[in-house]
């Protein structure tokens, strides 16, 4: 298979890793292409040239997922995929520009240092190409399920946009205090805020502006929390307690 990464950064490399074929890769900073050719066995292209690949896998962030698939449709002789971790506007751009060609959305729920793990999958046109994608991302250890782009993206105004807004905010409300004051519960969330922070805060910013529905709710579930009296905040409380059936039987975490 004659595969063009699009994106030469840490996702598009790890498809690149992670994939049985002959790779090249394209990126807005040609140095980057080079040096993702040359880590990975592969070689570098023209980001706006007319080389025709199998497949094109776009690797972008998240903002230029449906301008890439416009741009790169040409290239793409028999399938198109992205890893983008938006699936809405890409599929539909992909549906639009690749109509009688194979298509295909992976999300990796993990960032690639993290791998093997978690990737939600939309096969919006099967065939053989994308068959034998997923089965070296499977080979590869991790655990492929499949979901639609509207229940993706829904998914991730909790499990991303929330759950980083959550993190983050109280990585700026937090005062700093002696590590003698430490709770099992305050360390769990310095952690968090460790791991969020470590990594590229446009990767984070176009998730948020991706999924900002999320974010609001957090804003708005802290404002709840802030101006509840007593019988408020254990209504609230509560109503987190029983979210899975759980008991009201709960001790005190700290």
């Amino acid at each position: 298979m004659r595969l063009l990464v699009v994106g030469a950064g840490s996702m598009g490399r790890w498809f690149g890793r992670t994939v049985d074929a002959d790779l090249a890769f394209a990126d807005a900073n040609p140095d980057a292409a080079v040096a993702a050719a040359d880590e990975l066995g592969g070689r570098a292209v023209p980001l706006d040239g007319d080389e025709q690949f199998d497949v094109v896998c776009l690797a972008v962030p998240m903002d230029l997922a449906a301008e890439a698939v416009e741009a790169n449709a040409h290239r793409a002789e028999r399938g198109m995929c992205d890893v983008t971790g938006s699936m809405s506007k890409p599929v539909a751009a992909m549906r639009e520009h690749l109509p009688d060609r194979e298509r295909l959305s992976l999300h990796p729920l993990f960032a690639p240092v993290n791998a093997p793990g978690n990737v939600a999958c939309v096969v919006d046109e099967s065939g053989p190409l994308g068959d034998a994608l997923l089965d070296d991302v499977s080979a590869a250890g991790n655990t492929v399920f499949e979901t639609t782009p509207e229940e993706h993206d829904t998914a991730m105004e909790t499990v991303q946009a929330a759950a980083h807004a959550a993190v983050l905010s109280f990585g700026l409300a937090a005062d700093d205090v002696r590590a003698e004051f430490t709770t099992p519960i305050s360390a769990a969330l310095d952690e968090l805020v460790s791991a969020v922070t470590s990594g590229n805060p446009r990767v984070y910013a176009d998730i948020q502006s991706s999924f900002g529905d999320g974010t609001d709710r957090v804003a708005d579930a802290a404002r709840d929390l802030a101006m509840a009296d007593d019988e408020t905040f254990a209504d609230l409380y509560r109503r987190v307690a029983h979210r899975d059936d759980e008991t009201d039987n709960h001790e005190p975490a700290e």
